[in-house]
């Protein structure tokens, strides 16, 4: 460290922010803006605000345009907000650099609400951004604008129709690759790339800098041109090609160490690659100090660290000359480096990436080449440009293939789930242990293996050691997944079950709540999944689960669907048994009386009575009341009270009740509370629902009764834990 004194002040300004946030200082996480400007923003619908067009991009149904150095407007006064990103209402002509007067109202960006989820949050919090405006209306916008963002926008926008003429069905991954542009990428390719654990691929990192910054330093420098000015030259262009392709973090790290090594060449110092990446990492963190948190930010600089400075060294002590051993061991070591920071944010990491990426970052040199060549090309003739990309597709089409192969490998993604803080810093604290030993001088040959064999050994158990997840008791957690329902049962045995998943007003539940939730906690398997009846609100995802399931794009395992049994059937019904046939899942069915056994827990199913007919869906939904000990779970779907009432004589006091039908008014009636008496229970909905859901009528019989009244809406997801006796209630968003 005294030799490198930038990466000491990296690392204590790195601890200081940890330790402000820990303070409950809002620089990290959480809104920094003063609780009066809060305050004010939340208790007014409409708001005027000023602010400076950073970039604006068509969506599916608006304008989102992201607004930069923004001004609220309260009478005379101006207060600063930071940034954020607008929805217009209408198509608007807008330059980068215009100020807007915007018309609208402010919401603060949401939180996940069920561990794993992706945290918009965090995400937006880096970019400075806390607050969003929907169905915004421009009041007023100035004619000046900043010529040259407007013209780094418009040479984007043409690049971005170059690369779609020209490459055809992997147009988006070219411009994902060249211009950091992921929104048109379809969602099975982000799917397949990111089981290969070749996802990394697709972001703008130092490959792309050194590309394009060193190609046309040297360019310059054959045309005759000097250090300064090739430097100078290259420098600038590659500050406007971040900027350009968005200014991620990837990029800017990228960025800042280009901009050190040519600084270095220009003032004739060395470079060294550990200082440039400390002092890209302080810039950007004195910016924005969310960056802390960010999974972007940590990985970017862990991948440096795994190759750049533990991977020469680990190669030296093991004497690999080879390129192939060389390429193996940063594989491995980039892996192990980033392990703890991939499963913290997906629960999820992909076996085969450690061997796929030797195939694929050596070849990912020609797809970005023929990419970005076919760009000038096809500015005058897009069919040649289209021969020019021809090479980078054929790469394309090989990495699909791979894929495709690894999505038929059983186990080639290991879902180990989300460790504990803890577990990380132990981990890491065994692998510096691990190098150390290996750095000891070794005298014989024989001394040599041993260390080399004992290493790779305790490699192993500090990887196992790192998805270590111990079972206490039984765990049920309802997820928030809006205007729906989705309860997750973890088995003291190891079993793992899903009653219910899905949502009326939210999209691809499966994919951004569902399966990150499971790979959170270290599902990889789902022993089955009751369908309580087929109403969208509690299906949508799992149709979600069974499609990904039959094209193996989720690693997540299931073994049963079990469905209502029903006389007649619907369409619905029948789709949920087409799919679960296409997965190769058994389909099994449960009415009045079915038990099913675990190692420790039992669930029996109270309805639908022998010879329901299924035309009322909600009435004749499956009832289900699990087992464990002394504890007691009622899981009542959309039932109301004509079926509650027929339930009364199969009915007893239980602990845990998930309130029928989202605490509607016409569910949970009095007859059926005074026989269920629940300690706990818990509403799933939305808090923007038409249904005027929960009833406040519902929520008073409930608290009349003496139970714990708990909103998935209010609180996240709600977890219960038990051990068959005392009771643990955990809310996520406290």
């Amino acid at each position: 460290m005294k030799r490198r004194p930038v990466c000491l002040v990296c690392l204590l300004l790195m601890l200081c922010l940890y330790v402000t946030d820990l303070a409950g200082i809002s620089m990290i996480s959480g809104n920094p803006l003063p609780a009066s400007v809060q305050k004010y923003i939340s208790e007014h619908l409409k708001l005027t605000v000023n602010g400076e067009v950073q970039s604006c991009q068509a969506t599916e149904n608006s304008l989102s345009v992201y607004l930069k150095q923004v001004f609220l407007t309260v009478g005379s006064e101006q207060i600063p907000i930071e940034n954020i990103k607008v929805y217009l209402n209408k198509e608007e002509q807008l330059r980068i650099g215009m100020v807007l007067r915007v018309c609208g109202k402010l919401e603060e960006i949401p939180g996940p609400g069920n561990p794993g989820e992706f945290d918009s949050k965090q995400y937006y919090a880096c970019q400075k951004i806390y607050y969003q405006m929907k169905n915004g209306e421009i009041c007023g916008k100035s004619a000046a604008y900043s010529y040259f963002g407007q013209l780094l926008q418009e040479i984007r926008q043409k690049a971005e129709s170059i690369l779609d003429e020209a490459g055809g069905a992997y147009a988006g991954i070219f411009q994902a690759m060249i211009l950091g542009e992921r929104g048109n990428l379809d969602a099975e390719t982000k799917m397949q790339y990111q089981m290969a654990g070749i996802m990394h691929i697709l972001a703008i990192s130092g490959l792309h800098i050194s590309f394009v910054g060193m190609g046309f330093f040297r360019l310059l420098k054959k045309a005759g041109a000097g250090n300064g000015v090739a430097g100078a030259a290259s420098a600038f262009l590659i500050y406007a090609y971040g900027m350009m392709t968005g200014g991620s973090v990837s990029a800017m790290r990228a960025v800042g160490m280009f901009l050190v090594l040519v600084g270095a060449g220009i003032a004739g110092r060395s470079y060294d690659l550990l200082s440039a990446m400390a002092l890209s990492a302080i810039v950007l963190l004195l910016d924005a100090p969310a960056y802390l948190y960010s999974v972007s930010f940590l990985m970017s600089f862990g991948a440096v660290i795994g190759i750049g400075a533990v991977t020469p060294e680990i190669c030296s002590m093991l004497n690999l000359e080879k390129r192939t051993e060389k390429s193996l061991a940063g594989s491995v070591i980039v892996w192990l480096i980033t392990l703890p920071i991939v499963l913290r944010a997906y629960g999820e990491v992909s076996l085969a990436g450690v061997v796929l990426n030797l195939l694929v970052l050596p070849t990912s040199g020609l797809v970005l080449a023929s990419g970005i060549f076919a760009l000038p090309v096809g500015i005058f003739v897009i069919e040649i440009a289209k021969k020019v990309v021809f090479p980078g597709k054929c790469v394309l089409f090989f990495y699909e293939k791979l894929c495709e192969v690894v999505g038929w490998i059983p186990h080639s993604t290991w879902i180990a789930g989300s460790p504990k803080l803890w577990q990380c810093v132990a981990y890491y604290v065994m692998l510096a242990v691990i190098f150390a030993g290996l750095k000891w001088r070794k005298k014989t040959a024989r001394e040599k293996a041993m260390r080399s064999a004992a290493s790779v050994i305790l490699v192993i158990l500090a990887v196992v050691f790192l998805g270590y997840h111990p079972r206490e008791g039984l765990m049920i957690a309802c997820l928030d997944i809006g205007q729906g329902d989705c309860c997750v049962l973890k088995m003291p045995g190891g079993e793992n079950f899903l009653i219910d998943g899905g949502s009326s007003n939210k999209k691809n539940t499966a994919v951004y709540q569902i399966l990150p939730y499971l790979k959170n906690q270290g599902i990889a398997t789902l022993d089955g999944i009751f369908v309580s009846h087929t109403d969208k609100d509690h299906i949508s995802g799992i149709e979600e689960i069974l499609e990904l399931c039959a094209q193996n794009l989720t690693t997540v395992h299931v073994k049963n669907l079990i469905l209502p049994d029903w006389n007649t059937t619907g369409e619905k019904y029948e789709r949920l048994k087409m799919l679960a046939r296409q997965s190769g899942i058994q389909i099994q069915t449960g009415r009045e009386g079915k038990l099913l056994k675990t190692k420790e827990v039992q669930i029996e199913i109270l309805a639908p009575e022998n010879g329901a007919d299924g035309s009322d869906t909600n009435e004749d939904g499956m009832v289900m009341e699990v087992h464990f000990g002394k504890f007691r779970g009622l899981f009542t779907g959309d039932i109301g009270a004509e079926t509650e009432e027929k339930l009364l004589n199969s009915m007893e006091d239980v602990d845990f009740l998930k309130v029928a039908h989202h605490g509607s008014k016409y569910s949970t009636c009095q007859k059926f509370l005074d026989v269920v008496r629940p300690e706990i229970a818990v509403i799933s909905c939305s808090a923007k629902n038409t249904y005027g859901h929960p009833s406040a009528d519902t929520i008073k019989r409930l608290e009349d009764r003496g139970a714990q009244v708990e909103y998935t809406m209010k609180s996240g997801a709600i977890t219960v834990r038990t051990d068959g006796e005392r009771i643990w209630l955990e809310r996520f968003t406290d």
